[in-house]
């Protein structure tokens, strides 16, 4: 991250990150398949936390709730807010096509290991697994573009608990 912030991401080499990590690079294909994978593990790493948050939950609980309950328990489990480097991923990927688009793979495959991981429990007024799990990552895709367009200025939670309080809210009116 450091590279592609002093260098930017179209200059940054894999013999460059590898050479900065004091890996070979045949130790970083071990890892990473591209250095778009490379920039995007921490989020990734957020995806594994979060489903594993998912899956702790009692089963009773409905799949909106469980799913609520995971972000509220994974992000106040955090000694600190997100580190600068989750919101420097997130616009690197504003930036660059390579990057939304590895995003976007890794955030469809995050998307079907949720739906999986909340299949069979209830969900509310009959809603489709697959729909409910797209508008909880809808929801926190905004609440995560929200606080960084705030500068990080207020606590994610918080941000991430209004935009889905504001989901729940009908939308007739």
């Amino acid at each position: 991250m450091r590279l592609t912030v002093e260098h930017g991401f179209d200059r940054v080499t894999i013999d460059a990150i590898a050479q900065a990590a004091n890996i070979s690079r045949r130790t970083f294909s071990n890892y990473f398949a591209c250095k778009e994978d490379a920039v995007l593990h921490g989020e990734q790493l957020h995806h594994q936390g979060l489903l594993r948050a998912l899956r702790e939950r009692p089963d009773a609980e409905s799949a909106w709730t469980a799913l609520r309950s995971s972000v509220r328990g994974l992000y106040s489990s955090w000694d600190t807010q997100p580190d600068r480097e989750w919101a420097l991923r997130t616009r690197l990927a504003r930036e660059h096509p390579s990057l939304m688009a590895q995003q976007l793979a890794n955030h469809a495959a995050f998307a079907r290991d949720l739906e999986r991981a909340v299949a069979g429990r209830h969900n509310p007024g009959g809603v489709r697994s697959g729909l409910l799990v797209d508008v909880f990552l809808s929801a926190l895709r905004v609440g995560l573009n929200t606080w960084i367009d705030e500068e990080e200025t207020r606590d994610l939670l918080e941000v991430v608990e209004e935009i889905m309080d504001e989901v729940e809210t009908p939308f007739g009116g």
